[in-house]
């Protein structure tokens, strides 16, 4: 058994609808065996437990990164028009590589290698098209122990042919990834058709029969990320009401569906889509870099929908989570709504575990959980150590990391309570 010594800070639910939900222990100690929790709490003296001592740091459940592409981190700062003209300029080239297995398997871990920096532990993950993108960044996940959910891309129009399946085809490959990988170690499968303009709807068809046909299996998608895209669905779908009910028809409005985005969802999608109990993922970063617009917190509240946090790296320009929480916070305030710091680490934490339906295993300090923990410097750099020094809270302190924090805030990042 292990002891970890510091500043202990969770949550026990969403601290918008649950006041007391935020757990902070100044001078606290987790207890960690096997790669779980044992407890956390007040530090005593005299433990006779090997103890690591970081005092002065926050130790805080590892960040979950509910949206994110591994095949785009050669493209993070590629600027364009819109949504659209980016996809063909940009995404899909890079994306084309990963049919290189070498390629596939370097990326990959150069990817994991960008999550760890920055604290995250967990992500949903779009590689490629390729099955092989899916090997490579699973069994690079494997090998580190982390927790991820990936699935290939399923796409088969309105993309090069480099990138580009057959419906068919990609239910077969979909088939054979979930047989090798879903459940294996602490990974798990999403069927991910990119968005409904790239699939066919036999390709959404057999998508949402590989969620009947294998329970557990989550769903990854993009939804209302831009107005011209609404429109071009609008035109590509005409017997649809709306976005959403695309999506629906084909069986993947349900719980354990991740909509990337939703910017542009009216009222009724909002309550369909927190009735069906799927979740949206805010990408507030690549949001504000495409131009796509502004998050509608106070539509999502007063739904009641599930809500995560995504990097959406390589649309998203960073890979930190406190960059995301940052950029929510804006996009906040410039939607007139109210956003902390409890909101933000809520969301890349126990949220994020919750939008997953995971919060059994991750996302907070309980026993029994996976000991996923992120140790932050409150004094990362010249800045944040005067700004800390005049906080009065620890709600101004996570603030002042939120707002002043990245990467270099982050001083280790554990993993089934081992340092990665």
């Amino acid at each position: 058994m292990k002891g970890f010594r510091g500043t202990l800070v969770d949550f026990t639910g969403d601290p918008r609808t649950q006041p007391g939900a935020l757990r902070h222990v100044e001078d606290g100690l987790l207890m960690v065996d096997d790669g779980r929790v044992v407890s956390a709490g007040p530090f005593r003296q005299g433990s006779g437990l090997e103890i690591t001592d970081l005092s002065g740091r926050l130790l805080v459940p590892g960040f979950i990164d509910a949206h994110v592409h591994s095949a785009q981190t050669d493209i993070v700062a590629s600027p364009s028009a819109s949504l659209l003209d980016w996809l063909e300029r940009h995404a899909f080239a890079a994306e084309a590589r990963f049919a290189e297995p070498g390629h596939a398997r370097q990326a990959s871990e150069q990817f994991l290698d960008e999550l760890v920096r920055n604290g995250t532990t967990t992500a949903a993950v779009f590689p490629s098209s390729h099955p092989q993108s899916v090997d490579a960044l699973f069994e690079a996940a494997e090998r580190r122990g982390m927790r991820m959910v990936a699935g290939k891309l399923m796409m088969d129009r309105h993309c090069p042919p480099e990138v580009r399946d057959e419906a068919q085809r990609s239910y077969e490959e979909a088939k054979a990834l979930i047989r090798r990988w879903h459940g294996r170690a602490r990974l798990a499968y999403a069927v991910s058709p990119r968005f409904a303009p790239t699939s066919s709807e036999t390709q959404l068809e057999l998508a949402g029969r590989l969620l009947e046909e294998h329970p557990g299996v989550l769903l990854q998608t993009h939804l209302s990320e831009t107005e011209s895209e609404v429109r071009w669905v609008r035109e590509l779908f005409p017997w649809a009401r709306n976005y959403l009910e695309v999506y629906a028809r084909y069986g993947m409005l349900r719980p354990g569906a991740l909509f990337a985005h939703c910017l542009h969802l009216d009222a009724g999608e909002w309550d369909r889509l927190a009735a069906a109990g799927a979740a949206a993922v805010h990408c507030p970063g690549s949001n504000l870099f495409l131009g796509s617009g502004l998050f509608d917190f106070g539509a999502a509240r007063k739904a009641g929908a599930a809500l995560a946090l995504g990097s959406d790296v390589g649309g998203g320009t960073s890979f930190s989570m406190l960059r995301a929480m940052y950029d929510a916070y804006k996009v906040a305030r410039l939607r007139g709504l109210p956003f902390d710091a409890l909101d933000g680490f809520y969301l890349a934490t126990l949220g994020g575990a919750r939008a997953l339906g995971m919060d059994r295993q991750i996302g907070n300090f309980e026993p029994g959980r996976e000991a996923d923990f992120v140790v932050l410097r409150p004094d990362a750099t010249a800045l944040l150590a005067r700004r800390m020094s005049q906080a009065q809270s620890i709600e101004e302190r996570l603030f002042l990391l939120m707002a002043l924090g990245d990467e270099r805030a982050v001083e280790a990042t554990y993993v089934l309570g081992a340092k990665t």
